[in-house]
């Protein structure tokens, strides 16, 4: 009878059926999940390769200023980052699958209904409150927020090869759309990439699942946890993570460095590279074709980047990235000509190496200082890199209206590259469990 008992209790002790680990499959569901969520973000990256293209049919057509349509693409920008901390929250409250097909719903509505827009505030209606709505809520706090539940092991190399879906977006539309803008006009590239974003939302309804209990599976390289219950109060969650960052040093030194990142990668070379080329009479397809190369080496450099993560100090990794886009930057406005030449080869090839090679070590060191709470910290991190970003296509654009040059916007990008670098190496250490304090 003792024995039935003490039976019945080690039973009662167990996780519900449906929450025991089951036997580990050969390949390990977390990687189906990462190859849904790198195919999700390049259809919600979609949207962020035209831009750049539209600028000079929107001024032909309607004849808005580069300050107008700067605006309208950075309230797009400044919306993805600030959206990013809240869906991180809400991917907590309400599942992964159901905030990431409402976002990418979003994005297709906002890119299909400009369609029909003759006002500037359409435009920033559809391209900036939309939009920036939906890609925030697939910033990279979504593969952060995938990284963290799914991966314990590998989760540098994950986090590179994430990041740089969003160059492979590029390198998917880019020349896609700057042919159809060329051939067809900006309104058929518009419903291309809204079309886009709502081919992937079966995908992951269907396959994407928010945490590795919803299988029975432990995350790769992990030990079985239970899910958690749903977090109420997202935005108050949010805010309660960004107020307990912002009362330390680092959060301060990574988001003013990210946010210069975004200032020169997002902001100026993904917004103004390609209306500057034209101003010195290369094709719009060349240029286009430019940043569609740059894509392909983000994506290298970026996955590289993941594996140096795991193996270097992630300070220093960011002040080699950031000093060596500075200088880059610096000479790019005498590599400006009507054809591509060797030098502007080298100049594409390695700013793709370097665009968002910065986002593994960055969220490492979230990781790092916040520990549960780093993605919510991403998600505000990568929020100031978008209101950098924001700021300068608005003022690149006013830029080009006032100087009729964008040379001034690559010199001072340059410049701000090297304080960036130097932001980094300022951040504290966390020393490792069991690591003295002397080691920082």
């Amino acid at each position: 009878m003792t024995e039935t008992i003490e039976s019945a209790a080690r039973d009662d002790r167990r996780p519900p059926r449906e929450e025991r680990p089951r036997p580990r499959p050969r390949i390990h569901r977390a990687w189906l999940v990462a190859a849904v969520t790198f195919v999700t973000i390049i259809g919600g990256a979609a949207f962020n390769s035209l831009p750049g293209l539209l600028i000079d049919p929107l001024h032909t057509e309607f004849g808005w200023s580069r300050g107008e349509i700067g605006l309208a693409v950075s309230i797009d920008m400044a919306l993805y980052g600030l959206t990013a901390p809240f869906a991180a929250a809400l991917m907590d409250r309400f599942g992964i699958r159901r905030v990431v097909a409402v976002a990418l719903t979003m994005v297709a509505a906002g890119a299909i209904a400009s369609v029909w827009m003759t006002a500037s505030w359409q435009l920033m209606l559809y391209w900036g409150l939309l939009v920036g709505l939906g890609t925030g809520s697939m910033a990279m706090a979504f593969a952060a927020t995938v990284t963290n539940r799914w991966f314990v092991a590998r989760r540098g190399l994950v986090t590179g090869i994430l990041t740089a879906a969003g160059a492979s977006g590029q390198l998917v539309f880019l020349p896609l759309c700057a042919w159809i803008v060329d051939e067809h006009g900006w309104r058929p590239a518009s419903v291309t990439v809204g079309l886009a974003s709502l081919v992937v939302v079966p995908f992951v309804w269907l396959l994407m699942r928010d945490h590795p209990a919803d299988v029975g599976l432990a995350p790769y390289g992990g030990a079985y946890v239970t899910k958690p219950a749903p977090a109420r109060g997202a935005a108050r969650r949010a805010l309660r993570v960004l107020f307990d960052a912002a009362r330390t040093g680092p959060f301060w030194l990574l988001a003013g460095a990210f946010a210069i990142c975004g200032a020169s990668t997002n902001g100026l070379i993904r917004t103004h590279f390609v209306p500057s080329a034209h101003d010195h009479h290369m094709p719009i397809t060349v240029a286009a074709s430019l940043l569609a190369v740059i894509g392909v080496f983000d994506v290298i450099g970026t996955i590289f980047s993941g594996w140096l993560t795991d193996r270097f100090d992630a300070r220093r990794l960011l002040a080699v990235y950031y000093a060596l886009r500075g200088i880059a930057l610096l000479f790019l406005p005498m590599l400006m000509a009507p054809d591509v030449r060797p030098p502007m080869v080298f100049f594409i090839v390695f700013y793709g190496l370097d665009w968002v090679a910065t986002v593994p070590p960055t969220l490492a060191l979230c990781r790092e200082q916040y520990g549960d709470d780093s993605a919510i910290v991403f998600g505000w991190v990568l929020a100031s890199h978008q209101v950098g970003a924001a700021v300068v296509a608005f003022l690149g654009g006013v830029a080009r209206d006032v100087f009729g040059s964008y040379d001034v916007v690559w010199y001072a990008a340059g410049a701000l590259c090297a304080m960036a670098a130097l932001m980094s190496l300022v951040v504290r250490r966390v020393p490792a469990p069991g690591e003295p304090a002397a080691a920082r």
